[in-house]
């Protein structure tokens, strides 16, 4: 999909409706689509409609996405968050020692995360950014621990910084995961490209309107779900120009940056659409503002049934990976909503 391109939001069925086809080649199913540009919302499509009308579209849809670092998308798998800072809106603090850190992700990773997802520096709203010396100071005593107890963990790092991104790869790191989508820094693109075709590794491009300085001071759209899916669309062809293969973008609509709590809604209910894009989808809703404002819950430790929620919104829509906090708890919601889609498929 390009930006220009028509973004199609699929209807999800019941997984054993005669007639539908695979999302994304997953467990969910979808029976129809609806054609959707800025502000305008076109009647529902059948999918043999759609088939005849936009070949290319409806292939990206209900293509099977390839493996990412090791890991078949057959199945949602769980990313768990691995804060190693002072400031972060829900752990700040928590794994700030190396030791800390490594012992947290080791027993993530045994509570059955699929990926390990270590951060150096906050980007909550309001957040200040940290230097480049700070933030390698941070990650890398953990990336190399995790990598030395746990060697086939898949690893991933969340930063905004190449330079970062290099020692991290270097480290152990397989996954560069963004949430500038690569417009931090002009050289990002061409790094990304780098570390993922020699380290066999993968990219996640996020969006978000603004920086977590001023992102929640007036967040402001036309229509939130399309205009995610075009800078989104925009960012993966960037990355490709630049040398990234197209298989080894994950994308993530960036929930709680830049977002009311209406916008924040949209995406979640109109998350399919990003199938559209051709890529495996990154849903990163864990313990955010908009839990806390329908639910009362003012402690952002105190949200995991509100992000389980969440996640299982998104898996329900095909997304293929749930960025989460509360990782032993998500695992297990998981894999109960996995046997019941199974057992309703057969």
């Amino acid at each position: 999909m390009t930006p220009t391109d028509p973004l199609y939001r699929p209807l999800i069925c019941d997984p054993a409706a005669i007639g539908a086809a695979p999302l994304a080649g997953g467990w969910a199913r979808f029976e129809a689509v609806q054609t959707l540009s800025l502000g305008v919302r076109e009647p529902i499509s059948s999918l043999e409609t759609l088939a005849g009308r936009d070949a290319a579209a409806y292939q990206r849809l209900s293509a099977a996405r390839e493996p990412i670092l090791g890991l078949t998308l057959d199945r949602p798998r769980v990313m768990a968050v691995l804060n190693a800072t002072p400031d972060s809106f829900s752990d700040g603090g928590r794994h700030l020692a190396a030791d800390a850190a490594i012992a947290a992700g080791l027993a993530m990773l045994e509570a059955g995360a699929d990926i390990l997802d270590v951060g150096g520096e906050s980007t909550r709203p309001g957040a200040e950014p940290v230097g480049v010396e700070e933030e390698m100071s941070r990650v890398l005593p953990v990336l190399e621990g995790l990598r030395a107890a746990a060697p086939d963990a898949a690893l991933s790092i969340d930063t905004r910084k190449p330079s970062v991104a290099r020692v991290a790869f270097a480290a152990g790191a397989r996954l560069y995961n963004d949430v500038s989508a690569l417009t931090y820094d002009p050289s990002a693109p061409e790094t990304a490209a780098a570390l993922i075709r020699r380290y066999d590794g993968a990219l996640c491009l996020m969006h978000a309107q603004g920086d977590p300085r001023t992102m929640q001071r007036s967040p402001n759209y036309r229509d939130v779900l399309v205009e995610v899916a075009q800078f989104l669309a925009a960012r993966m062809e960037a990355a490709c120009a630049a040398g990234v293969p197209r298989a080894r973008i994950i994308v993530d609509p960036g929930v709680g940056f830049g977002k009311t709590l209406s916008h924040n809604l949209s995406l979640l209910r109109g998350l399919g659409a990003l199938h559209s894009l051709g890529a495996p989808i990154l849903l990163g809703a864990s313990r955010k503002r908009f839990i806390g404002a329908l639910s009362g819950e003012e402690a952002a430790e105190k949200r995991a049934p509100g992000s389980i929620a969440a996640a299982l919104q998104g898996v329900a829509q095909g997304a293929q990976i749930v960025r989460v906090h509360d990782a032993a708890e998500t695992v297990q919601a998981v894999r109960v909503w996995m046997g019941m889609a199974e057992d309703a498929a057969r």
